[in-house]
């Protein structure tokens, strides 16, 4: 299988690469509880429709459905052999998909085919690049072009960093940075976290900096503190696992600053913890304009290969139109109508940060019976 790649590289970047997939593989525990548990949704016997007449079609940067393949991994050959794999299920399956951080072909245009493989297995599907925020604009530009990219994702990672042994420890310039990419590509930005999630200040003040969209990319999923606390020679930093808020949680915090169509307004992408299609119409009913998922999938294709996930993927897409059948909703705004409870300690997060979680128990025509 793909998880049986090796590479024996001995540059600290690359193993690092490759210290991510083992750690994250390691992770995976689909059955454990999380936010999206806490998001329910109130059945009306009589709102079903017709699930012929669904429209999976995505509000965000025109995807044709509302669920993505989020970044993970490139720069050794174990995360070359997974781009390919991951190349080949978006080409048969229409997902958008993104790679990992590409800061290292900056450094290294010898590892830049263990990225670009994404591409060419998907020469015309719709492909993220993605590198860090602290590249110049110039830089990003140049990884766009290596990449022959549709988008950018930068990501913004500074839980993740102060646990990394060899992380960075300022975070000051990531905004103006970020600004600056957005003038310097001439393709979409996406500021993306990378598993703790994002807030209503933090998304506005992206919006404000130009990009196109935000990952909320919150807690629940791939935990990178708890990865890189375990990298480490020491002890130290295992208390920052966990940190940070679910994308769901996220959602509920930035719900009106961010729609598709509004004057500023940027698309909200959500990843992190999706376990199910369930938990990718759960996301969406709260404002997500789609749904990333990294873990899951790259457990299937690491123990089962492509075309395993190639199936999953085309159950998942089945699966999320027979919700939305069930929830009476032709398209993904129109789960935003739905009526959704929200408990536990989601509830306690979201009425702790302002949020009327009233409202949302009560959006239906069949509330106002």
């Amino acid at each position: 299988m793909i998880g049986d790649v090796s590479s024996e590289t001995p540059d600290p970047t690359a193993q690092r690469k490759d210290d991510h997939i083992r750690l994250a593989m390691a992770q995976h525990a689909p059955q454990t509880v999380r936010d999206y548990d806490h998001v329910r949704f109130v059945h009306h016997a009589l709102a079903g429709g017709d699930r012929d007449a669904v429209d999976l079609a995505s509000p965000a940067l025109g995807w044709p459905v509302p669920l993505y393949v989020t970044g993970m991994t490139g720069g050794t050959a174990q995360a070359a052999e997974i781009n390919r794999g991951l190349g080949v299920v978006a080409r048969e399956t229409g997902l958008p998909v993104a790679c990992g951080s590409m800061g290292i072909v900056l450094r290294q245009p010898e590892v830049a085919e263990s990225f670009t493989v994404l591409r060419r297995e998907n020469p015309d599907g719709f492909v993220m690049a993605n590198t860090n925020a602290n590249v110049t604009g110039a830089q990003a530009a140049r990884i766009v072009e290596i990449m022959g990219a549709d988008a950018l994702q930068v990501h913004v990672n500074a839980a993740q960093e102060t646990a990394m042994p060899e992380g960075d420890r300022d975070f000051s310039h990531w905004r103006d940075n970020i600004a600056a990419i957005v003038e310097a590509v001439g393709v979409p930005v996406i500021a993306k976290e990378v598993g703790a999630g994002l807030s209503r200040g933090t998304v506005a003040a992206l919006r404000d900096a130009g990009v196109a969209g935000v990952d909320l990319a919150g807690r629940g999923g791939t935990d990178f503190s708890a990865i890189e606390s375990a990298r480490r020679t020491d002890s130290g930093r295992a208390y920052l696992a966990g940190w940070g808020q679910s994308s769901v949680a996220s959602l509920l915090e930035v719900a009106g600053l961010a729609r598709v169509g509004s004057d500023g307004g940027v698309a909200l992408l959500a990843s992190g913890g999706v376990r199910h299609p369930l938990d990718v119409v759960r996301a969406l009913a709260l404002g997500a304009d789609a749904v990333g998922v990294a873990g899951q999938f790259l457990h299937v294709l690491t123990t089962a290969g492509v075309d395993a996930l190639v199936g999953l993927l085309h159950e998942w897409l089945a699966e999320i139109a027979d919700l939305m059948a069930l929830l009476g909703a032709r398209d993904v705004v129109g789960l935003r109508e739905t009526d959704v409870l929200v408990t536990g300690p989601l509830r306690e997060y979201a009425e702790l940060r302002g949020v009327d979680l009233t409202a949302y128990a009560r959006r239906s025509p069949w509330s106002r019976a």
